[in-house]
């Protein structure tokens, strides 16, 4: 049996997180990490980011191995560009977990890490304008998270009336987004 592979991607803006998709509409409208590299048969994303979602994305052949990296309380650190300057009782709500709709129930989430970041993160630019300053102010955050529900992160900050604006996941466990470019793919041992 072939041992198993593993790359990380950052995952650009505008494209979902899987190879493809049997549904031809979807297909003809969405861009899939197929068109980004000639990936090993078997390959599977480890966790997922939404289309809108940019940053690093764990890629393997080995079902075990993403298995025990979704299941484990791995820590997720995302940059969260958020309209608005929220407050230290606001940040607070998320560190302490904050109710969020799950899957249409109310959901609470873990106590999770937060702070607000100085000055603009040095992240490529995304491609697609986000709003201006015109608009009002944003703040730049670190949600670095424990689990991993569907758009968690952007459901927390809507939550506490600052939207998010730009998502980058930069770091699963040790592994990090570092100077990596859109689109960029690169060889990992498998170690978080």
């Amino acid at each position: 049996m072939a041992s198993s592979q593993h790359f990380l991607i950052f995952k650009p803006y505008g494209y979902i997180s899987q190879l493809s998709s049997n549904d031809l509409r979807q297909r003809r409208k969405k861009k899939f990490l197929a068109e980004l590299y000639d990936w090993p048969e078997g390959i599977m994303p480890i966790g997922r980011l939404d289309e809108k979602s940019e940053g690093l994305l764990l890629m393997t052949t080995d079902g075990v191995l993403s298995d025990h990296i979704n299941r484990s309380g791995i820590e997720k650190e995302y940059y969260a560009l958020v309209d608005g300057v929220p407050t230290e009782a606001q940040l607070d709500q998320l560190r302490k977990g904050i109710e969020i709709g799950l899957e249409g129930k109310k959901y609470t989430t873990k106590p999770c890490e937060v702070q607000k970041l100085e000055g603009v993160p040095a992240l490529p630019d995304r491609g697609k304008k986000i709003r201006d300053s015109r608009h009002g102010p944003t703040t730049w955050l670190s949600i670095t998270i424990t689990e991993g529900k569907f758009r968690q992160v952007r459901k927390m900050t809507s939550a506490i009336d600052c939207p998010t604006l730009r998502l980058v996941r930069v770091r699963v466990g040790n592994l990090k987004l570092n100077t990596m470019q859109p689109g960029e793919v690169l060889a990992w041992d498998g170690e978080v």
